[in-house]
């Protein structure tokens, strides 16, 4: 099993709108792919995953309606909204150019 890697704050909400971007999800759904997505290395806890979307949906990024899950079960589902999608694409872009600089420095001799 990987070791557990820490988020640095924000990170999570980018995570969340990037597992939407496909298609509308329950939250466990989305627990689920991006633990799948990043091999393991990444484990959303419920109690960090709920009120991220909660503040996800205050902000008007990502919408909710109840549905049922694939074992027939009532879920809320949660999409990206076009603010969402405008929302990821900034702060991808602002996360990749972080990365390169970061490692920049870190590949220095």
């Amino acid at each position: 099993m990987p070791p557990k890697i820490d988020l640095p704050q924000g990170t999570l909400d980018l995570l969340i709108l990037k597992a939407l971007a496909l298609e509308p999800q329950h939250g466990w759904a989305i627990s689920d792919r991006i633990q799948q997505i990043s091999k393991d290395a990444l484990r959303v806890q419920q109690g960090s995953l709920y009120p991220a979307l909660h503040r996800l949906e205050r902000r008007g990024w990502i919408k909710a309606e109840w549905g049922a899950s694939e074992n027939n079960r009532r879920a809320k589902f949660y999409a990206l909204t076009r603010s969402g999608r405008k929302q990821l694409d900034e702060q991808a872009g602002a996360w990749r150019a972080l990365t390169a600089a970061v490692a920049l420095l870190l590949d220095m001799p």
